[in-house]
């Protein structure tokens, strides 16, 4: 903890719809003595896996398949999960070993905004940074196959119910198979008994008719079914210049599961860190000082992120990152100028100056 100032502070929560989050206004008062506590932030790294889970099961008649239809059929039932894709987002939460006290003029009113981690988005500005729309993969549920639809009571019939012969339901299914086919040409053509009224009617029998259809070649060929799983896994940025760990795991049987679970083959996370944040320095090239009960913030370093599975590289990407950087300070009488006051907006992620300016 550092430059720790222990008082009461004035603080109001708002809500900021644009950037989805819970914040805080402190503003510099005689009550806390015009001094404002808040954290740092820490860099962590939000890995989203999207796998696909595929089903296949054989069909009642799939013995018959060639037979009948002259179609390969799925002739075992498996199950097997494929990582769909994966996406990283870098993301700041509060450093508890980074706490500061900024020390501003008596007689002013500055103010800072926090988020409800307690670090700074802004100083002197409710323009806060704008929030990033990283859209996020959904997990999906296995839709019905066709075989679990009320079509498929439909096309079954009643010889078919009543036969007790596998063989020979196979056959009357084939039969049922080809006589949809004929009446569906039929209708096409114009030449069925009973043709529909209109377009729409007719639209409905041979949307009807397909629908039996696949029904019935389902029992022979079989049935797929896919769904996706979505897992997010955070992890804090390791210090060295690299980094290789086993981030989640991708199971036969379960899918996406933690990394502690050796059932699953491992997704692995690489970094690399490509520059360090350095501290500023004069016009004589010396590294200049922290001022005095001035306002932290952080100079980011940077990375290099990759995600892997088997042979297939399924992410790279290159951030910004709080801890491979430094922290350094801002003057506190930049923000109580009478003329002039100045405002500064953070990048919420590392606690970087995105924007600084005067009013």
């Amino acid at each position: 903890m550092k430059n720790l100032f222990l008082t009461v502070l004035t603080a109001v929560a708002i809500v900021t719809p644009a950037a989805s989050q819970t914040t805080q206004k402190l503003t510099a008062s005689k009550i806390n003595e015009y001094g404002l506590i808040y954290t740092l932030p820490v860099t962590v790294a939000d890995v989203t896996v999207e796998a696909e889970k595929t089903v296949k099961t054989p069909g009642e008649f799939f013995r018959y398949a060639k037979k009948y239809l002259n179609i390969d059929p799925i002739t075992e039932p498996s199950q097997q999960w494929v990582v769909k894709s994966v996406t990283v987002n870098a993301r700041g939460v509060a450093d508890e070993k980074e706490q500061y006290l900024v020390q501003f003029k008596s007689g002013s009113a500055p103010f800072m905004v926090l988020n409800d981690e307690n670090f700074p988005l802004t100083v002197n500005t409710d323009n806060l940074p704008a929030a990033s729309e990283l859209k996020l993969p959904v997990a999906q549920a296995a839709q019905p196959t066709i075989l679990q639809q009320p079509v498929a009571a439909q096309a079954v019939t009643e010889e078919m119910l009543q036969s007790q012969s596998s063989a020979k339901r196979a056959e009357l299914a084939a039969a049922k198979i080809y006589e949809l086919r004929q009446s569906r040409n039929e209708i096409i053509s114009g030449q069925a008994d009973q043709m529909p009224s209109d377009g729409k009617a007719m639209q409905l029998a041979l949307d009807n008719l397909a629908q039996q259809e696949a029904a019935l070649t389902a029992m022979f060929v079989g049935t797929v079914q896919t769904s996706t799983d979505v897992r997010t896994f955070t992890v804090e940025m390791p210090e060295g210049e690299t980094s290789h760990m086993v981030v989640g795991r991708l199971s036969v049987l379960n899918g996406i599961v933690d990394a502690s679970d050796l059932s699953g083959d491992p997704i692995y996370l690489d970094i690399k860190v490509t520059a360090r944040g350095q501290l500023p320095k004069n016009e004589k090239g010396e590294v200049k000082k922290f001022p005095k009960g001035g306002l932290a913030y952080r100079i980011p370093g940077e990375a290099d992120v990759t995600v892997t599975f088997g042979n297939d590289q399924l992410f790279n990407g290159h951030f910004d990152v709080a801890q491979y950087g430094v922290v350094f300070g801002l003057e506190p009488n930049l923000f109580t100028d009478k003329k002039s006051p100045a405002y500064v907006v953070f990048d919420g992620a590392t606690g970087a100056i995105r924007e600084l300016g005067s009013k």
